[in-house]
């Protein structure tokens, strides 16, 4: 892909603005998606932070789920970050009941890991070998654990914690890197998009 790839930001919650402006930073066309025509228009799409039960729950009243889990099925690249990393996951630990993903990754994801908002830090760490990054974490998840095809992109400072993966055309952080304007991550991201 040679042009700018044009790259939605599920609307229904969370950091819209943050990352379109980070997208169009690292040299993408993004649009704010809220319907399924939409949807069906982006070549890739980024679920933002914001609570992935409210925005399970959005998704399905917007009729966007069954959409949304067939694109990732049908190769989509997706960047999940936060609420976007649960959303992201086959399997979330500490979730509400019944409550479903869109899923995609092999990973276990553990919802609030890292406790509530008053528990909220900035922490440097590296991600996927491209130096070091400021890392914003809000009521955060992290990857209990993953699967063989998945790559670990990042781990917290004491190396415990993994908080950034990959796999295949799917990325998910912990972390809000859209809040630091450092847009590097996104960087990585539209890169992937364009190799696709």
């Amino acid at each position: 892909m040679t042009s700018a790839p044009k790259i939605g930001v599920l609307a229904l919650q969370g950091d819209v603005r943050e990352h379109i402006r980070a997208l169009e930073e690292s040299g993408a066309t993004a649009t704010p998606v809220r319907r399924q025509e939409e949807l069906a228009a982006v070549d890739a799409l980024v679920v933002p932070g914001g609570e992935s039960t409210t925005m399970w729950k959005l998704a399905t009243t917007f009729e966007l789920l069954e959409p949304l889990r067939l694109r990732i099925k049908e190769g989509m690249p997706a960047y999940g970050s936060c609420a976007g990393m649960i959303m992201l996951a086959d399997r979330i630990e500490g979730g509400i009941e019944g409550q479903e993903t869109l899923g995609g990754i092999d990973m276990v994801v553990r919802r609030n890991a890292f406790g509530r908002q008053v528990d909220s830090f900035e922490a440097d760490l590296d991600f996927a070998g491209r130096g070091t990054i400021r890392a914003v974490f809000i009521r955060a998840p992290w990857v209990e654990s993953v699967g063989p095809d998945v790559e670990v992109l990042g781990r917290t400072e004491a190396g415990d914690r993994i908080v950034a993966v990959r796999q295949g055309p799917l990325l998910a952080t912990s972390f809000h890197p859209e809040l630091t304007g450092d847009a590097r991550v996104h960087s990585y991201f539209v890169e992937m998009v364009r190799e696709l």
